[in-house]
C-alpha cells in the first residue's frame, strides 16, 4: 500500500503526519509518499520525512500514485476532481455539517473516511482527533484571552494595592472547556463553568472550577458525551443564569458545540452589552456559527468596548504538537486496516472502521450521516 500525505491548503498550517509516525508506518511495510513541503508549516522539512523512510514526490504525483490520500482538512474543490475511485480518502471533513461534499463523494464513488466522526468508545479513545485537537483549543483559548485582557488574570498583592483575579466563565465542559479550567486556574482566575450535563460536574470541581447548575436538562446517554437540544423552558432559564454571570465576567470562553447542528446561541447581543468594556470572548464554536451571536468565523468584532474572537481553528497556530497529536490518533486508526504485509484491508467488521467510514461503493456507512441523509 502507497500512503499519500499531501500538504494542507489556506491557512492551515498542521500536517497530518510527522515523520516519526511515517516511521512507524514505513516498519509496518507502508510505503509512504509525501508532497513537497507538506511540514514545512509545521517546521518539519522534507528531509526528515526522507531519513524516516518515505519518498518526496509533487502534489500531482501524490495523487497518481498512493492507494489512501490522507490530510487534516477537507479537499480544496479543485482536489476534488483528482480523487479516483480506487482511492481512499481520510480526512477530519465534518460530514454531518459538509453535507454537499458527501453528497459528491456518493456521487463519484469514493471511499471516504472522516476523522471527526470516530466513534466515542473506550476502544476508539486513542484515535479520537476532536479530543486531541480540543485540548490545543482549550488551551490557546486562554492564553489569548489573557494576552488580550487590559488586567491580569492572578491577584497580586503588591505595594500599590491589591489587584483581583479574573473571573472567567467558560461554556461547554467538553475536552476544550476542561483544558481551558485548567489553563485558567494555572494563571490564576476564578472560574465558573456551565454545562447540560450533569456528569461533567464532578470533572470541573476537581480542576478548581465553579459548576453553574441549571435544573431540568435533558440529557441522552446515547449521544456519546455530546450535549442534545434543551426544552424552550430550560433554554429560558439557562439564558438568564448564563446572562447574569457574563455580566461579571471578564472572560468568557465558548465552546459548546452539536454535531451536525448550529452551535446553540448561549450568549446573546444583550448579554455582551452587560460585559464590562475591555472584556473578552473567546468564541471556539465559530465555524458552526457560533455560542454568541456577535461572533464573526475567524474575525475579532469589537462590540462596546468587549472583544469578541471568533477562532475554530487554534491547532493551526501550535502545528507542531498539534501535528504530532493528530498524527498519532490516525496511526492507531489505521492500524485497524493495514494487513502484516503491509496491505489495506477495509475491515467494515470492526465498528470503528465502519463507523468512521462515510461513503463506500456508492453508499453511506456511518449511522448518524445515513440518518441525515434519510431525514431530509
Amino acid at each position: 500500500m502507497i500512503l499519500g500525505l499531501l500538504k494542507e491548503h489556506g491557512k492551515e498550517n498542521r500536517v497530518a503526519l510527522l515523520p516519526e509516525i511515517v516511521k512507524t508506518f514505513t516498519d509496518m511495510k507502508v510505503e509512504v509518499l509525501v508532497e513537497k513541503g507538506a511540514g514545512e508549516n509545521a517546521f518539519t522539512p522534507d528531509g526528515d520525512y526522507e531519513a524516516a523512510g518515505a519518498k518526496i514526490g509533487s502534489r500531482a504525483d501524490v495523487f497518481k500514485k498512493s492507494d489512501v490520500l490522507l490530510q487534516i482538512q477537507p479537499p480544496a474543490d479543485e482536489d476534488i476532481q483528482k480523487i479516483q475511485k480506487s482511492q481512499v480518502w481520510i480526512s477530519a471533513f465534518n460530514p454531518l455539517w459538509n453535507t454537499d461534499l458527501v453528497k459528491t463523494f456518493l456521487k463519484d464513488g469514493v471511499t471516504t473516511f472522516s476523522l471527526d466522526l470516530i466513534p466515542r468508545t473506550t476502544r476508539a479513545q486513542a484515535m479520537d482527533i476532536l479530543s486531541s485537537m480540543a485540548t490545543v483549543s482549550g488551551y490557546l483559548a486562554v492564553l489569548e484571552a489573557a494576552s488580550k485582557l487590559p488586567t491580569f488574570f492572578p491577584m497580586f498583592m503588591t505595594a500599590a494595592g491589591t489587584i483581583r483575579p479574573a473571573n472567567v466563565l467558560i461554556l461547554g465542559a467538553g475536552v476544550a472547556g476542561l483544558q481551558a479550567i485548567a489553563t485558567s486556574r494555572k494563571l490564576g482566575a476564578q472560574v465558573q463553568v456551565f454545562d447540560v450535563r450533569s456528569a461533567v460536574k464532578e470533572e470541573v470541581k476537581s480542576l478548581g472550577g465553579k459548576f453553574v447548575e441549571v435544573e431540568g436538562a435533558t440529557e441522552d446517554k446515547a449521544a456519546g458525551g455530546y450535549a442534545v437540544e434543551q426544552t424552550e423552558e430550560y433554554k429560558q432559564k439557562q439564558q438568564q443564569a448564563i446572562n447574569d454571570i457574563a455580566a461579571k465576567s471578564n472572560v468568557v470562553i465558548c465552546t459548546a458545540q452539536i454535531p451536525g447542528k448550529k452551535a446553540p446561541l448561549l450568549l446573546p447581543a444583550e448579554a455582551v452589552e452587560r460585559m464590562k468594556p475591555g472584556s473578552v470572548i473567546i468564541d471556539l464554536a465559530a465555524s458552526t456559527g457560533g455560542n454568541c451571536e456577535l461572533t464573526e468565523n475567524d474575525e475579532t468584532v469589537i462590540h462596546k468596548g468587549v472583544s469578541i474572537i471568533g477562532q475554530s481553528n487554534y491547532p493551526s497556530q501550535m502545528p507542531m504538537d498539534a501535528s504530532k497529536m493528530f498524527g498519532k490518533n490516525v496511526l492507531n486508526f489505521m492500524k485497524l486496516m493495514i494487513t502484516e504485509e503491509g496491505a489495506l484491508n477495509l475491515n467494515f467488521e470492526d465498528d470503528i472502521v465502519k463507523g468512521t467510514c462515510i461513503t463506500h461503493s456508492g453508499e453511506i456507512y456511518n449511522e448518524r450521516v445515513k440518518s441525515l441523509f434519510e431525514n431530509k
